[in-house]
């Protein structure tokens, strides 16, 4: 957009590991340095505009609930920037460099471990896709539900989605029997088991706060035989949180995530593919009312 106050991509003098829809990561030997940006995508492409300070909140969203479930599942997180200053002593000793402020806030430095590439869904409401599925068929990823259940009701138990990790295009769902081919019997029953676990403390925890989280993602990496979790947790952009004061059975909800950006860009016919549409700014999501709610003691 030719904004300053949107980061949309960083270029630090540093190995590059990975850059993803929203994160680029860089490599600083065993562990990496994270750096959420500011960038925004849907149906899983980067749209060309940015979220003022976005990064900022998905990073520090994530800490929270890293700190929050550590005693759940152990997490990659070493350590959350708070200070470009604190850099110094994970930086190689020839790389070091005048830190950028914008890393403050929007930066953890985190171990690396190997990624699992699935991404670990749980869904406690019907919404989004799930709901558009159970109109066409009365399923949820082939899950058989009972019948008359109405859009964003809550579902009977938490469902486990899991999906394919896609380096480039679409995830795909999968079932847990195919995700049990994929990684193996011991390992799918475990990501299955932390996964609902997490969404259930998480779940608690944010209705003391007014907040319903109708779904989210996770994903886990390997630390030699143990299971971390990793990337990013329980964030706007991985979950649908919603209002509880405002919900309502039988209709979408007023949503503190994605969710608007999606609807705008299904009503505008996009297909889906690349390129996106561009997306007005009136249309991008509204802040929370309170923005402390979750966080706050």
């Amino acid at each position: 957009m030719g904004d300053n106050s949107v980061l949309l991509k960083t270029e630090l003098p540093l190995p590059l590991f990975f850059r993803g829809k929203v994160r680029d990561s860089y490599d600083l030997g065993n562990i990496l340095l994270i750096v959420a940006t500011d960038r925004i995508s849907a149906f899983d492409v980067v749209l060309p505009v940015g979220i003022p300070d976005k990064g900022s909140v998905l990073n520090q969203l994530s800490v929270f609930w890293f700190n929050q479930t550590k005693n759940l599942v152990p997490n990659h997180l070493i350590e959350a920037v708070s200070d470009a200053s604190c850099l110094d002593s994970y930086l190689p000793v020839d790389s070091h460099f005048a830190c950028p402020s914008y890393l403050a806030g929007r930066s953890m430095i985190v171990k690396k471990v190997e990624r699992i590439m699935v991404e670990c869904v749980v869904r406690g409401y019907l919404s989004g896709s799930a709901w558009a599925e159970y109109q066409k068929k009365g399923t949820v990823c082939g899950i058989s539900l009972p019948q008359g259940l109405l859009e964003s009701q809550q579902l009977p138990q938490p469902l486990f989605t899991p999906t394919t990790k896609a380096e480039s295009g679409h995830d795909l769902p999968l079932t847990v029997a195919e995700l049990k081919k994929l990684v193996g019997k011991t390992l799918a029953e475990k990501l299955q088991e932390k996964s609902l676990a997490i969404y259930h403390h998480a779940q608690q925890y944010a209705q003391t706060r007014g907040i319903i989280i109708a779904d989210t993602k996770f994903e886990f990496g390997l630390d030699g035989d143990r299971i971390i979790l990793i990337d990013e947790l329980l964030t706007p952009d991985s979950s649908r949180f919603w209002d509880a004061k405002l919900y309502q059975v039988g209709q979408s909800q007023p949503s503190y995530d994605k969710q608007p950006v999606r609807d705008w860009l299904i009503k505008s016919g996009w297909n889906k593919e690349p390129p996106p549409p561009p997306c007005p700014r009136r249309l991008l999501p509204p802040p929370p009312r309170d923005t402390g709610r979750l966080t706050r003691g």
